[in-house]
């Protein structure tokens, strides 16, 4: 039926406009020669058996992809000792995120997420018709004392990035086994593992051991960081069988790319490209987390691949970010996640890493650096 004064038209559901798009990092610096250090893409860039996999594709472009990813269930399954059955593949970690909220929470459903947890969070909890409820964290990281404070009988969901981007701080696998200990059983648990292979912890772990034991545990991966697959969009979870149907049930029927498969079977297989990443960052970020810090800037300390910087004011961080853009060197500003004194930094290349410190020690030296 019309609406009489003609003024009807559709409409999102309740909680849509409520979100706040998403904002990734800046890509450009007016023509410059650009340092891209804002989105925590490995400075060594995709193993070259991966990038012949991609280039392998092309002539099979016009071919659907084989819509179950078995292949690339069954190398994963292989690479992690897991049963490929219960392996869910996406475009990007990001995506499985979405389908766990649209396939277990509604109106009236509460999900849980921290102060300082990745932004998708909130968003696929209000793209799903659910009420956000944010824990606080302590020192900049994940408490999980705050998080059971905030479940109730509405609680579905609870998002747990391990370590936490954009702090870079992580909980002991002793935590993370205290929180799934107390939680009822009806409350769905994600571990974001996004940045699992970078922590070199005796205390860490990704919660796979969880998931693989637990009903309502499901971990998810990455192929975006150490793999270096960013631009392809793939990840993957690893959840109880019933999870993984309801996820099969609604993700799309093609919703990975063969050539997003292809490049994700080589990436996995090229074990030494993994290394040596995980090599540059072991030597890299104690380096720039020593020199930042020496020049007046303190760091939270991150097992990531990147630094979260602490300005003195929201004013001198904005000022710096413009500085370093105007060197072609791109950090990321993080407003967003409540933190506009901050600017958080990618471990970048051995150019990069040096350029940035020295430009950094020239902002501290300027007028706007000194500045209270």
């Amino acid at each position: 039926m019309h609406s009489p004064d003609g003024n009807e038209r559709p409409r999102p559901k309740p909680g849509v406009l409520e979100i706040n798009p998403y904002r990734p990092g800046k890509t450009g610096a007016g023509g410059k020669k650009i340092y891209k250090l804002s989105s925590n893409e490995t400075p060594l860039g995709a193993s070259p058996k991966a990038r012949e996999a991609f280039k392998r594709v092309a002539d099979r472009l016009d071919i659907y992809p084989e819509g179950p990813a078995t292949a690339l269930r069954e190398a994963i399954g292989m690479r992690f000792g897991l049963d490929p059955a219960r392996i869910v593949c996406g475009a990007g970690s990001d995506e499985l995120l979405s389908l766990l909220c649209h396939a277990f929470v509604g109106p009236g459903d509460e999900g849980i997420y921290t102060h300082y947890g990745f932004a998708v969070y909130r968003i696929a909890i209000l793209t799903a018709g659910g009420t956000p409820v944010m824990a606080e964290e302590k020192d900049f990281t994940t408490d999980v004392d705050a998080i059971l404070e905030k479940v109730t009988p509405n609680t579905r969901i609870i998002f747990l990035a391990n370590p936490n981007n954009p702090t870079g701080t992580y909980l002991p696998f002793s935590e993370i086994k205290r929180l799934a200990a107390t939680l009822p059983r009806h409350v769905l648990l994600v571990l974001d593992a996004a940045y699992a292979e970078y922590v070199t912890r005796n205390d860490y772990s990704p919660g796979l051991e969880l998931a693989l034991t637990s009903e309502n545990i499901v971990m998810t991966r990455t192929f975006s960081k150490i793999y270096g697959l960013a631009g392809l969009r793939l990840g993957w979870c690893y959840a109880p069988a019933s999870i993984a149907d309801a996820l099969n049930r609604i993700r799309g029927p093609f919703n990975v790319s063969t050539a997003a498969m292809e490049a994700g079977i080589a990436a996995l297989q090229d074990v030494e490209h993994i290394d040596k990443a995980i090599a540059h960052n072991e030597k890299w970020l104690p380096w720039l987390e020593q020199e930042i810090t020496s020049i007046g800037i303190p760091v939270t300390p991150s097992v990531g691949n990147f630094l979260l910087l602490h300005f003195k004011s929201t004013q001198q961080a904005r000022a710096a970010d413009v500085f370093l853009t105007q060197r072609g060197l791109i950090l990321r500003a993080v407003d967003v996640y409540d933190l506009p004194q901050c600017l958080r930094l990618t471990v970048g290349t051995e150019e990069a890493n040096r350029l940035v410190v020295s430009a950094l020690a020239d902002f501290m030296r300027s007028k706007d650096g000194s500045r209270d």
